[in-house]
């Protein structure tokens, strides 16, 4: 994709759908902006809004209490995160049967970061599910779960070739993961090689491209490194300077990554996953480009 020129999509808006990411919220104050987003979002009808789970379980508390919310004080469709990392099969169990006891009926299945963070070698545990496959098996087990999986564009980092991770796929989709989601990624065609490779493969399930607004680029160029995410040169020179320069920062975000989302449609992709960070504004904006609009709004005129 190269950058930047910003133009309507030729694909009928109508057919576009998206869906949003949040974290669990540590404080009451990352509690307030955490539903204010969502409040800010949920008139786009979203098909479905997702809630990550920290590494080893450490959020599993936070992350219950965000989707049961989602489920008992909003019309949005939750979908809860989970690993495998730190926990017995049993334990695992319990927190599927959990999600289910409050109304969900989507899980994200991952096999999780390790216990030590990214860039330090993933050990099972010696009682738990092994690779994200036998969690998406697990899953559909304990009850009719719709089961969204990770899929990267540009491998794994812990993965010795891409097909070897198009094969990880593959065995996660035989498991029953109706969608995968990938991780996110700036040049467009990394995405078109990897879902010809995934489709040569025999994989038909759809390959939802994740897509991150930059908040703070120099995050979000840690966080690319340790996920094997490029980051093309053309996209640190847009960002170059604007360090204390919020307002233009916010202005560039989103035009780049509204031109990622119009050339991604005009190439006829129609679903998306934005990885909001917990808010809104640049999300929505993009949204609005898409020609998405409240839908409370029409209802109402």
């Amino acid at each position: 994709m190269s950058p930047l020129t910003l133009r309507p999509s030729r694909q009928d808006t109508c057919s576009i759908r998206v869906s949003f990411e949040f974290f669990p919220p540590k404080t009451p104050e990352m509690e307030t902006t955490l539903w204010s987003s969502i409040e800010r979002l949920a008139p786009l009808d979203p098909q479905f809004v997702s809630v990550t789970y920290g590494a080893g379980g450490s959020t599993r508390e936070r992350t219950h209490a965000t989707v049961s919310r989602l489920v008992r004080e909003t019309n949005l469709r939750p979908a809860a995160h989970l690993t495998c990392v730190a926990a017995t099969k049993e334990e695992v169990n319990d927190v599927i049967r959990s999600y289910w006891d409050a109304g969900v009926r989507h899980v994200v299945a991952l096999r999780g970061d390790p216990v030590g963070g990214l860039g330090t070698a993933y050990v099972p545990h010696p009682g738990g599910y092994q690779q994200a496959c036998d969690l998406v098996a697990a899953i559909k087990g304990v009850g009719d779960f719709e089961v969204s999986v990770s899929a990267y564009p540009e491998k794994h980092p812990e993965a010795a070739s891409l097909d070897a991770d198009i094969d990880a796929l593959k065995a996660k989709v035989d498991c029953g993961a109706d969608r995968a989601i990938t991780q996110f990624f700036f040049d467009n065609d990394h995405y078109f090689r990897y879902l010809d490779r995934v489709r040569a493969k025999g994989i038909n399930i759809s390959i939802v491209p994740g897509i991150v607004p930059v908040q703070n680029f120099k995050q979000t160029s840690n966080f690319a490194a340790k996920t094997g995410a490029s980051i093309p040169a053309w996209l640190a020179a847009r960002f170059d300077g604007l360090d204390n320069d919020v307002d233009t920062r916010k202005l560039i975000a989103a035009a780049v990554a509204a031109e990622q989302v119009i050339d991604l449609v005009d190439h006829g992709v129609n679903e998306f996953h934005f990885y909001t960070m917990n808010r809104a504004d640049l999300v929505y904006a993009i949204c609005h480009l898409l020609g998405l609009r409240d839908h409370t709004v029409k209802a109402a005129a």
